[in-house]
């Protein structure tokens, strides 16, 4: 699709946010701002630094606090927006969408929503309306998780935008459910939990928010040590916010429904991406033990490297010196270099 979506029309210039408390302190320089992109939906980012653009996306259960380890490298060479998706962090976190079209049946079983307000075309959007708003028509992205799944769906819907792509710890979400087991749907049980009927799961997240994040972060590889007591601290202040267990839940839902459309849709009429790939991944994580990912990348991408760094899944935590050692290279070398990367890949 060359044509961005037409939701990524935004609705007004960037506002200053004063006043971040924790964020100030994890990124010290750095500035805060508001966007309105769509249908009342305004999405929060912290910026900092000069030179190229670059955008960074978070997962869950997480926020824009997951760069503070890496963002001051980042930021001596990149204009670097680290935003909240939307239904995360200090972004707007809107109802689901009602309906009774296909796509609904898609959905998780009994669910009387489509997700379509989370679908990751629709979180791409507004990352597209953010960028644009600053005056970044073109831009790299780096992204983790549940980022990096919205940053694929930016790359396929608006090729022109991406320059270059970064995933962090994922495989294709389309082969991730198609090949999920046993061993998978026990390591990543809240793919499963989250996607179930409004609203048991928020009704349970929303019972103790702080525990969940304990819970789901420090069950990991690495336990909650890498994690600054700041950002932690960060991630639950947002997750309990209103509205936030609902976005969670919501984006877990499109994944599991319309985003499978879309993705299904992308591979019957042949379109892959174009602008070269970076996939990193944890050798202590699920992705590494259940998939092999550069496999399931080969056949979406025209231009694909990637490799296992030595954590587990939350690397610009884990492993921010061995992240930066790996995308700086990537982002800053000539196309003839990128190029020539990208023949050498097994």
């Amino acid at each position: 699709m060359d044509t961005p979506p037409a939701s990524s029309a935004f609705t007004g210039a960037p506002e200053t946010i004063a006043g971040r408390g924790a964020l100030d302190a994890l990124f010290p320089g750095f500035h805060h701002i508001r966007v309105a992109t769509a249908n009342g939906v305004h999405v929060e980012a912290t910026v900092g630094g000069s030179g190229p653009p670059l955008l960074l996306l978070h997962g869950h259960p997480q926020t824009r606090a997951i760069w503070h380890k890496v963002a001051p490298a980042l930021a001596e060479r990149f204009t670097v927006v680290a935003a909240d998706l939307r239904g995360y962090g200090d972004s707007s976190k809107p109802p689901a969408s009602t309906s009774t079209s296909a796509s609904a049946s898609a959905s998780a079983p009994g669910s009387a929503t489509d997700a379509s307000a989370y679908s990751k075309r629709t979180m791409a959007a507004d990352m597209l309306a953010v960028m644009r708003a600053l005056g970044h028509p073109r831009f790299d992205v780096l992204a983790h998780d549940r980022g990096a799944r919205v940053a694929h769906r930016l790359a396929m819907d608006a090729p022109t935008a991406v320059r270059r792509l970064a995933l962090l710890d994922i495989a294709p979400t389309l082969d991730m459910y198609a090949g999920a087991n046993d061993a998978f749907a026990r390591a990543y049980w809240h793919w499963f939990f989250l996607i179930q009927p409004a609203p048991l799961p928020e009704r349970l997240i929303e019972a103790d928010p702080a525990a969940y994040v304990r819970d789901v972060m420090g069950r990991r590889s690495a336990g909650l040590a890498p994690f600054d007591p700041l950002a932690l601290s960060e991630y639950q202040r947002c997750l309990a916010l209103p509205g936030t267990a609902r976005g969670l839940c919501e984006d877990y839902r499109a994944s599991a429904g319309i985003d499978l459309v879309h993705d299904r849709e992308d591979r019957d009429a042949g379109r892959r991406l174009t602008m070269p790939l970076l996939a990193l991944w944890g050798e202590h994580g699920v992705v590494h033990r259940c998939f092999d990912p550069l496999a399931l990348w080969r056949p979406l991408a025209t231009d694909l490297r990637g490799e296992a760094l030595p954590c587990g899944h939350y690397i610009p935590e884990e492993a921010p010196q061995a992240l930066l050692d790996r995308v700086l290279p990537f982002f800053t070398a000539p196309d003839r270099d990128i190029a020539a990367e990208a023949e050498r890949q097994p």
